[in-house]
């Protein structure tokens, strides 16, 4: 019988996925669950040009066909299974089940199930609260941006510094909490996290760190309506809108009871095997494993070129096992990178500037963000990542080659 490969997400890892499992010869069954009723389209301008470039009146179907991916014709035969979520799994007998009720039978799978948001605690007020991770969130939020709405950002992270440049930007009136010390610190550090900080304020947005949430308040007349956010300390910030940005979640609970480590996504080896598993591989944000590049220590990388280079490891080793060929023995060194446009500014990261011990501005000066800076992240004097800001694409390869060259642990 034809083998049967199932890929469990229809995002882009999913996608490029089954694309590159084509690509290495895998000729048999191929069927693609996605939990969305759409096909895989591009998330990164959800924050962005999703929002800044439609009007409040942008349907989702719209929006969704705007930002789709367009499939290679090697993957015209594949078997689409979307608007319904696995809910869980039986890996030892190769069976998934669908929350439509259905149940597929596999050889091989592909975990690519990826993350939702993060939510505040509490149940209420639950109108005028949003996320920005699908197009129908981006809809939903894009119809509430009525002229001066008061919107507060709960998280200082990309994806929240992002929508509140882009929420300023259609006329809202912005405020950020983040309970860290700057905004964006884990991803760029200390010193340029407080540059851009005072960059984002001299353009009018308020930031308020070293403050959690506590609870929301709902309208007076309305208690379904949000009305007003509470910081730890007490202080009330009116809000006509809130948008959480507050982390994620790994959507692993259909994996569960298969004896596997979900502890944070899923635990892979350096080819991207579950666990050592030759017929089940994961790729894209929810798949932790061990990058040489850097170390031995297994993680999961959000940044976005992570689906399409895990997605491509993932099918090369996948297709070898079903095969029969050799597994590849090389070791996956990928380098992260990613890209954030802020208030004027494009960042561009390369490398993980997280496991730094030290940063140091390379180019440039903090307090002139405007005219370009480089800031260079090293461990133990090595460099493992950079980020530029307004600086020319001409210069990016010359900073990505710079950190952490091969071979370090290969």
């Amino acid at each position: 019988m034809r083998p049967q490969v199932v890929v469990v997400g229809a995002s882009l890892a999913g996608l490029r996925a089954a694309e590159q499992l084509r690509a290495q010869g895998y000729a048999g069954d191929l069927t693609i669950v996605g939990a969305e009723k759409h096909k895989p389209y591009n998330r990164p301008p959800l924050s962005k040009e999703a929002l800044s470039g439609h009007g409040p009146d942008v349907t989702v179907e719209a929006l969704s066909a705007s930002l789709a991916f367009r499939p290679k014709s090697s993957i015209a035969d594949v078997r689409w299974q979307l608007g319904s979520p696995a809910v869980s799994s039986d890996l030892a007998e190769g069976l998934l089940s669908l929350a439509n009720g259905q149940v597929l039978a596999f050889d091989a799978l592909v975990v690519a199930t990826g993350l939702r948001p993060r939510r505040l605690l509490g149940d209420t007020p639950t109108r005028g609260r949003h996320v920005v991770r699908t197009v129908d969130d981006a809809v939903s939020l894009r119809a509430a941006l009525v002229p001066a709405v008061r919107a507060v950002v709960v998280g200082g992270g990309f994806i929240g510094c992002e929508v509140a440049s882009t929420l300023t930007s259609l006329g809202a009136r912005v405020t950020v909490v983040e309970p860290l010390p700057v905004p964006m610190l884990r991803g760029v550090g200390a010193e340029l996290g407080a540059a851009l900080r005072a960059h984002h304020e001299h353009t009018g947005l308020q930031v308020i760190t070293g403050q959690g949430v506590s609870r929301l308040i709902g309208a007076t007349e309305d208690a379904e309506q949000v009305a007003a956010v509470v910081l730890d300390d007490g202080t009330e910030l009116a809000a006509d809108l809130v948008i959480e940005s507050i982390g994620s979640h790994t959507n692993t609970e259909w994996l569960q009871g298969n004896g596997l480590d979900l502890t944070d996504g899923v635990l892979c080896d350096n080819q991207l095997r579950v666990e050592g598993r030759a017929e089940i591989v994961a790729a894209g944000d929810i798949a932790r494993f061990p990058n040489p590049r850097f170390d031995d220590i297994a993680r999961r990388v959000e940044h976005w070129n992570m689906p399409g280079e895990t997605a491509k490891r993932a099918a090369v080793t996948l297709a070898d096992h079903l095969s029969g060929h050799a597994t590849t023995t090389d070791p996956f060194t990928p380098l992260p990178a990613f890209w954030s446009d802020q208030f004027g500014l494009r960042l561009q990261s390369f490398g993980s500037p997280g496991l730094a011990d030290t940063a140091v501005v390379e180019h440039g000066a903090l307090d002139d963000l405007d005219g370009g800076l480089v800031m260079a992240y090293l461990r133990k004097d090595r460099l493992v990542g950079a980020v530029l800001v307004n600086v020319p694409a001409s210069e990016y390869r010359r900073y990505r080659d710079a950190v952490a060259p091969l071979p370090l642990a290969v």
